[in-house]
């Protein structure tokens, strides 16, 4: 059994990540989904700021949400969080400390979110939801893996080169100054990267 494409996106997106073969488990996705509730961020509004608690995890159905930090008072992006993906400042809002990052809008957003009491209950007793987790934290794991062996091992012109490849997405929607922060590079040389390139 498929199941067909929904004009829903989230619930698009749970399903990438289950084995929808089992109509149980498409039906407790479904439950899942509806859990969430939607929040709207305006530009450069905070998800959470440094320092403070993160109280949900979320999906990001429109928008651009970027993860950062401040080094010597310069502000470090260190995650874009683009539509269609989950994200959180997860180990404070699984273990309730404070956020070592700032979680911001910079594009309108539309979100779908969770507190903790309801994730930790559709982790515990929805054997779909528990699956979805289980397979993007892996899938997440992997990707930061990639990413921190490629900053120490190519040079800026073959991270650009390897971010036109694998996420273009990302060149298309985000400034030129949070992606030279996010890939280590300055943005007066992102800039002569992208115009020996193009």
């Amino acid at each position: 059994m498929s199941v067909p494409k929904s004009n829903d996106a989230f619930l698009n997106y749970l399903c990438q990540f289950i084995d929808v073969n089992e109509q149980s488990m498409e039906e407790l996705i479904t439950k899942a989904r509806a859990t969430f509730q939607v929040l709207h961020l305006k530009k450069n509004e905070f998800f959470v700021k440094e320092n403070e608690v993160c109280q949900y995890f979320c999906f990001v159905e429109s928008g651009i949400l970027q993860h950062s930090i401040e080094v010597l008072d310069e502000e470090k992006t260190t995650y874009l969080a683009l539509r269609n993906s989950v994200t959180s400042s997860l180990s404070s809002f699984l273990f309730g400390k404070p956020s070592r990052k700032s979680i911001k809008a910079i594009a309108d957003c539309k979100l779908w979110i969770v507190d903790l009491k309801t994730f930790k209950d559709l982790i515990e007793n929805n054997k779909a939801f528990h699956q979805f987790y289980y397979n993007v934290i892996e899938k997440q794991i992997c990707l930061i893996d990639d990413y921190r062996i490629d900053l120490l091992t190519l040079k800026p012109e073959e991270r650009y080169k390897k971010l036109l490849t694998t996420e273009p997405k990302l060149l298309q929607e985000v400034p030129l100054h949070y992606l030279s922060s996010f890939l280590g590079i300055s943005s007066r040389h992102m800039s002569r990267i992208r115009k020996n390139i193009n």
